[in-house]
């Protein structure tokens, strides 16, 4: 019974949370009334509900709320009605126990008559009338309380009528449909003004964000920057040599649940992490030589094979943590690059654009920066961004820009969690930076600074 009671509560402080008892009452069809304090000739409670029509967008959050005070006033209904069925059984019990009191009264004055000669016999009555009258204390003491909630319940369901009214001019206040035309309105003119964003310059590194943890220390993972939005393939290559083996996943979720959809099995083993995948095909560096692979992953063969000449290979130029990643390759919003040094430009990082297709080199600049002191770089916006380092407290510390043939030194911070970094580049889709940390796969958000074109510039 107690527990009955304690559920009662708990509806109606849940209730209590959204009354508004300064709303006035509105018809059936514009929302919900509520008639109460009626009884039957049983003296039970009957309470009157009228739903509205029902002419809402069921997707709406406000009509959400609206069934779900819908059925916590059925509910509360049904409550009053066991609550009633209970304080049935309960006068039952006080009428019995009036009874019971009527008969004690008169075995008291049966006692004083003749309380010598009946001393004992109506003591041993009057305590069996006591015992079996002290369960019915609780059973008055709860059905104080049950009359108080129900005129609480009546009280209530007055009041909820006046919340529903509100909820109803609130939703009555906007048109699904405009709404959601306007939403596309917005949507369009996004896509509108990205498309005048020219190339931006890096400001900012925010992160990491970790996706999963797997693999040695040193690895690559990534997406194809040209890939539509429906395809988010993750293609997945662990350890810096001495392998061939790639790991495909239909996308992020099956990548960090490891749900592999494919694997390929290349033709020749990689050297060091600085691979790229574009435009659906495989792009890295053969093992112990300065030949760059191009790879189908639809084919599942070779396309094309280059040798990059006079690049330094098998760790005769590498980053600062070695690992054979002498040449690295990589994508931006302009195309495909490759980043490498020759004893020509003394051991600096020399660029160079290459043909998707043939693998041809385009055109190439020579950097003052020395391979052997940067930790990674990767492109954007066809600017190469250097970092100091691959350890703690790397930052992004030099710039190369290849439309200009100038270069810039910088200072931009970022995070590097986990202490070691194999592995980073930046994807122009995702506009983010893929990184391989010590064993996990993390992601960098970047801030670019854009210049946004306007109808006069040509």
């Amino acid at each position: 019974m107690q527990a009955t009671s304690n559920l009662l509560n708990l509806l109606l402080l849940s209730l209590l949370a959204g009354l508004d008892p300064s709303k006035t009452q509105i018809s059936p069809k514009e929302g919900w009334q509520v008639y109460s304090s009626a009884q039957d000739p049983d003296g039970r409670c009957i309470c009157t509900v009228v739903a509205p029509e029902q002419n809402l967008c069921s997707r709406d959050a406000k009509s959400r709320q609206l069934r779900q005070l819908l059925e916590k006033v059925q509910n509360m209904s049904q409550s009053i009605e066991v609550l009633n069925l209970r304080t049935q059984r309960d006068f039952q019990y006080v009428l019995k126990m009036e009874t019971q009191m009527k008969g004690l009264k008169a075995k008291f004055r049966q006692i004083e008559d003749d309380r010598k000669t009946l001393m004992t016999k109506h003591f041993q009555e009057l305590k069996e009338k006591m015992d079996e009258l002290l369960p019915l204390i609780p059973v008055l003491e709860q059905y104080k309380t049950d009359a108080k909630l129900i005129t609480q319940f009546k009280e209530e369901i007055r009041n909820l009528s006046a919340v529903l009214t509100g909820i109803q001019e609130e939703i009555g206040a906007y048109d699904y449909e405009e709404l959601h035309q306007r939403v596309l309105s917005l949507e369009t003119r996004l896509r509108d003004c990205m498309k005048k964003l020219t190339c931006g310059k890096l400001m900012k590194i925010t992160g990491p964000i970790t996706v999963k943890t797997s693999g040695t220390r040193f690895g690559a993972w990534m997406t194809d920057p040209l890939a539509s939005e429906k395809n988010n393939r993750v293609w997945y290559m662990d350890s810096y040599t001495n392998n061939k083996i790639v790991r495909e996943y239909k996308s992020i979720a099956d990548f960090v649940s490891g749900a592999e959809s494919r694997t390929y099995n290349l033709p020749f083993k990689w050297a060091g992490t600085n691979h790229v995948v574009y435009n659906g095909s495989l792009y890295f560096n053969k093992y112990q030589s300065n030949i760059i692979i191009k790879y189908s992953f639809d084919m599942g063969r070779v396309l094309a094979q280059r040798s990059l000449e006079y690049a330094g290979f098998h760790n005769v130029y590498p980053y600062t943590w070695g690992g054979f990643s002498d040449i690295d390759l990589m994508a931006d919003e302009i195309g495909l690059w490759a980043v490498y040094a020759t004893n020509q430009n003394a051991g600096n990082i020399v660029i160079s654009q290459l043909n998707q297709d043939t693998l041809e080199v385009m055109k190439s600049w020579n950097t003052g920066y020395p391979k052997r002191s940067a930790g990674e770089s990767f492109m954007i916006c066809g600017t190469l961004y250097v970092t100091n380092s691959h350890l703690t407290g790397a930052k992004v510390y030099y710039s190369y820009s290849t439309k200009t043939s100038t270069y810039e030194y910088m200072d931009i911070p970022f995070h590097n969690q986990y202490f070691h970094i194999s592995m980073l580049d930046y994807n122009a889709r995702d506009r983010a930076l893929y990184a391989w940390n010590n064993g996990h796969q993390v992601l960098f958000n970047v801030t670019l600074f854009h210049i946004i074109k306007t109808e006069d510039d040509t």
